[in-house]
């Protein structure tokens, strides 16, 4: 497998606000885990009129720290960037105190999140954005500028936000500095996955912020890593599947031999998000659409200039 090189960092000091540059401060909630690290950072954005990414859990501890950091300031807008549970639930009592508004993209209606395997984060079930953006969408405050990109994969409603005056976005759970995000069908999808790590990293910026864990400075290669990783990952699934590993789960115990077994969820909805990707190649079959239930083949690629003819 590809080699990631992982940024790791001791616990932040919770309930705290930390300027992390001139326009940055970072506010870390107390819900250390599997799928969150050290827990949900949220930042604000400006020193005057600031806006607030990620509000986080409904935490009477975070909620306190991000109102002391409020203080004397006027807080214009709440961004979110996807639907879970980790990341939202906080901004209807924000956006309520402070008078402002919600803002992110609803998750297709006609998809949800992988039933089968419930991972710890979950979704909140009361996410509704008061305003629906999208990407290319432009926000401005004093000395500050964010413009929405968005990035299918981990959910298809993943927004992330680029601030222009540092070159610096904001990942959220797209890429995260210390594990690979986790894409879940059939809300995530892969194939828009691997597009969208392109994509940010086509655009060149200095700096990554994840809504979990360390900032990623060394960009380029750190995301090429991620892409490469994934790649490399799906082939592995494939060559499972060709030696005959036809089930989900057997499929992680055979490939992720060295993670945490309180993983295997996890691992189990990106295994089924590279056979699903698969099976839109038709490099694999099943009957029926792809499910973590489902049994899977492996299908042969043809001959590129079909059957050898004997010469007269």
């Amino acid at each position: 497998m590809t080699d990631i090189p992982f940024v790791h960092t001791p616990a932040p000091v919770y309930a705290k606000a930390e300027p992390q540059s001139p326009l940055v401060t970072r506010i870390t909630a107390r819900n250390p885990g599997p799928f969150t690290y050290t827990g949900t950072g949220t930042f604000l954005v400006g020193n005057t009129t600031v806006a607030l990414i990620d509000p986080g859990p409904i935490n009477a501890e975070h909620l306190q720290a991000i109102q002391d950091a409020l203080k004397g300031k006027t807080l214009s807008h709440i961004f979110l960037t996807h639907h879970h549970a980790d990341h939202s639930p906080l901004a209807a009592v924000l956006s309520k105190d402070y008078g402002c508004p919600v803002l992110g993209m609803p998750p297709r209606p006609d998809k949800t999140d992988a039933a089968d395997i419930q991972l710890e984060e979950g979704t909140d079930p009361d996410f509704a954005p008061d305003i629906e953006i999208s990407d290319g969408d432009i926000f401005t405050g004093p000395g500050w500028t964010l413009m929405a990109l968005h990035t299918p994969g981990h959910t298809s409603n993943h927004i992330c936000f680029a601030l222009a005056q540092e070159n610096t976005l904001f990942s959220g759970d797209h890429i995260m500095g210390w594990a690979t995000s986790v894409v879940i069908p059939p809300d995530g999808d892969m194939g828009d996955y691997l597009d969208s790590l392109e994509k940010v990293k086509s655009m060149g910026f200095d700096i990554l912020r994840p809504t979990h864990g360390p900032a990623i400075t060394d960009v380029g290669p750190f995301i090429q890593a991620y892409i490469d990783h994934r790649l490399a990952r799906e082939a592995q699934v494939l060559a499972a599947v060709k030696a005959g590993y036809s089930s989900v789960m057997d499929i992680v115990k055979a490939i992720y031999t060295d993670i945490d077994k309180r993983l295997y969820p996890a691992a189990g909805v990106s295994v089924l998000a590279h056979l699903t990707h698969l099976y839109a190649q038709k490099r694999v079959s099943t009957n029926g659409s792809p499910s973590l239930k489902s049994k899977f083949d492996f299908v042969p690629r043809p001959a590129p200039f079909g059957p050898a003819r004997q010469s007269p």
